[in-house]
């Protein structure tokens, strides 16, 4: 089995490290990830100027650009033969809820999905990220279970695993994403120049966090494993914008 590995923090990340160990273990891997710190850089392609794919000495390979362009990349320039899966991670943080739309994390695994590879997203939930190992072997397990029983069309799954020892987890839970409140203000700063800078302001606090949710699984100490779409069509809309078009026509 061929798996393409990537992530958003970048080829030096802990999480991707530990993936990578842990999945080499049960198939054949290839890393290829950002050169840097590529976090919230949700699904961009760079089309302002070339990639550079570079190797480091660890065997890992890099690239000049966005999580997107690493898996677009490797699987429709680099790659000899495409990958039975991508799996990107393991994200420091959560991605859950409305952190989908931003994600680097989501978004490499999206591409793969775009490309019709079976893709799965891994994040690790808490502060201290002390527990990569857990999400780790949650990752190997989902691989090795698509390795005994492949689906028929390709799945995009979004997990998130909490930052607990991997005996303390309390199972697996199918979940939908749950809804963050908006998010903090832009908190202004000044520069050492004396310029007026800006830091994005941190993520909304859990709103919709009920049971069945992605925050509610996480909470109980269970991985979330969340089936994820692509499709941003609102059908529910589609006649109420139809009408609000014919009545306000000239």
């Amino acid at each position: 089995m061929r798996i393409l590995i990537s992530n958003d923090d970048g080829y030096f990340a802990p999480g991707l490290a530990c993936l990578a160990e842990h999945l080499a273990r049960v198939a054949d891997i290839v890393v290829v990830a950002p050169e840097r710190d590529r976090s919230g850089a949700s699904n961009s392609l760079t089309l302002d100027r070339p990639l550079k794919l570079s190797r480091a000495t660890n065997g890992l390979y890099y690239v000049n650009g966005t999580p997107t362009d690493c898996v677009h990349l490797a699987v429709t320039g680099m790659l000899d033969q495409q990958p039975d899966m991508v799996v990107s991670g393991i994200n420091a943080g959560a991605n859950m809820g409305d952190d989908t739309i931003y994600s680097g994390t989501v978004a490499a695994a999206t591409e793969g999905f775009l490309l019709g590879i079976p893709s799965i997203e891994v994040s690790l939930v808490g502060k201290e990220f002390a527990n990569y190992e857990t999400a780790a072997r949650v990752a190997a397990d989902l691989v090795q279970r698509f390795a005994r029983q492949k689906h028929s069309l390709p799945w995009l799954l979004n997990v998130n695993v909490p930052d607990i020892p991997y005996d303390q987890l309390q199972g697996i839970a199918v979940t939908r994403l749950g809804k963050r409140h908006k998010a903090e203000p832009v908190v202004k700063a000044s520069n050492p120049h004396g310029e007026t800078v800006y830091w994005v302001g941190a993520a909304g606090k859990a709103q919709d966090a009920g049971a069945g949710t992605d925050f509610h699984a996480v909470a109980q100490q269970r991985v979330s494993l969340t089936p994820l779409q692509i499709d941003l069509t609102q059908y529910n809309q589609l006649d109420a914008v139809r009408g609000w078009i014919e009545q306000t026509q000239e």
